[in-house]
């Protein structure tokens, strides 16, 4: 007989036993396990199967609660960040179906956050939840055509996507450059029409600014674009509201490379070093700086344990590395 039938067999008796009794028993343990985050079901059998049992107590002890998306003072919306279970279910199956006396084999799954990004209302973003080992590099392209195919290299060199934010007017004129830049894989957003101070302009003459490159994003390039970044990091409240109505947060940023002030490159390798961290979403623009920095920021950033990712995967609350879906 298999553990399984064995274990049907004992359940049958044991419930037939309590419910002989009037089912207080039984229902007096069920009643003590309402609120517990593990599964209950497995709880209320754990005592009938010691490998049932095992796998419940390590659940309890690895469990990890999901951290909710909040608004902090300092860095304004911070995304959330999924929590981790051990799928009982699925590490049951596992262990009943291999051979006998086999280490433990646990399969765990994502708890999600009950607060997300979109939960919060309209507040700036500058960072990535601090418990997720992941950084993003923002590419702000307004000017810079000769340097951003080196750009590219090395992205592809190092098996990289960044996050490339478009002026409207730039890519107006660069359609097959900015083809280029999504066919590579790397991801594109919005960076405003013609690169003005947003904080100075009307909220009619910011919504145009964020509308038309938005149109040309879609109309062009078939993108779904889900980010803003005002020009400069210039903004007001105003402009995180008429992002939020196109469908979109607004991101600034976590450590800002100052290439525009034509830096060293080992200046802005010691920066990105020193200042990032999980979470950190890194500012550079297609220059001669970055783009000979850019190498040596990767590297610095992988020695601090840090994957690079898009904008997306660094802001969404999935956790990293991937979880192990269960059966």
């Amino acid at each position: 007989m298999d553990r399984k039938k064995a274990l049907l067999m004992v359940i049958s008796f044991v419930t037939v036993m309590m419910l002989g009794t009037g089912g207080w028993e039984l229902g007096r343990y069920i009643e003590s396990l309402k609120g517990n985050p593990f599964n209950q079901a497995a709880a209320v059998l754990a005592a009938a199967d010691p490998l049932l049992e095992q796998i419940r107590q390590e659940a309890q002890a690895r469990y990890q609660k999901p951290v909710n998306a909040k608004v902090d003072p300092v860095w304004k919306a911070i995304p959330g960040y999924s929590g981790l279970a051990v799928d009982i279910d699925a590490t049951y199956s596992r262990a009943s179906s291999g051979p006998a006396g086999a280490p433990l084999q646990l399969v765990y799954k994502e708890v999600p956050p009950e607060i997300n990004l979109e939960d919060l209302g309209p507040y700036p973003i500058y960072r990535g939840n601090p418990n997720k080992p992941m950084a993003a590099i923002m590419v702000n392209v307004a000017w810079g055509n000769e340097y951003l195919q080196d750009i590219l290299i090395t992205l592809d060199e190092e098996k990289v996507k960044a996050t490339f934010f478009l002026d409207g007017s730039w890519l107006s004129k660069n359609e097959e450059l900015a083809k280029e830049v999504m066919a590579r894989g790397h991801e594109l957003s919005n960076h405003a029409y013609s690169h003005p101070d947003m904080s100075r302009i009307s909220r009619a003459a910011q919504q145009q600014q964020i509308s038309r490159t938005e149109e040309l994003l879609r109309s062009r390039l078939h993108v779904k674009n889900r980010w803003f970044a005002p020009p400069s990091g210039a903004f007001n409240q105003t402009t995180v509201e008429v992002a939020a109505a196109e469908g979109l947060k607004t991101i600034l940023w976590t450590v800002d490379t100052v290439d525009w002030k034509k830096p060293a490159p080992e200046w802005i390798i010691s920066k990105v070093s020193r200042e990032a961290g999980p979470g950190s979403l890194i500012l550079m623009h297609p220059t001669a700086s970055s783009r000979d920095a850019l190498k040596g920021m990767i590297t610095a950033l992988r020695k601090k344990g840090l994957a690079l990712g898009t904008v997306t995967e660094t802001l969404s609350p999935a956790r990293f590395p991937e979880v192990e879906a269960g059966s």
